[in-house]
């Protein structure tokens, strides 16, 4: 799992892959540490691509996600890319490892 911090590596990213896991994670919340986790077990166990960013630290590219694909701004939300387009996403409790394993 790797951090994205700048619109530009998130667009290199979106560019060079043609699909990956991405989440919008807050560092002061609860829930959103409880999701982060869910993720990060998933992808330990996984061979997919997975991202994040923290909100508090990439607040220019959590916005930028926000208005580009026009999904409302939520944290935590998890999101897989699929040819630059969002193909899924879900936010908060319904963030977990067993919902990431049936994508």
């Amino acid at each position: 799992m790797q951090k994205i911090d700048t619109v530009q590596e998130f667009e290199q990213l979106s560019e060079t892959n043609s699909r990956f896991f991405f989440m919008k994670h807050s560092l002061t919340c609860p829930v959103s540490s409880n999701a982060f986790n869910e993720y990060q077990s998933f992808l330990n166990k996984s061979e997919e691509d997975g991202y994040y960013l923290a909100v508090q630290e990439s607040r220019e590219l959590s916005k930028h996600i926000g208005e580009k694909y026009g999904i409302k701004h939520e944290s935590p939300q998890a999101f897989l890319f699929i040819e630059g387009k969002p193909g899924w996403n879900a936010s908060h409790w319904n963030i977990t490892e067993n919902a990431l394993n049936k994508l």
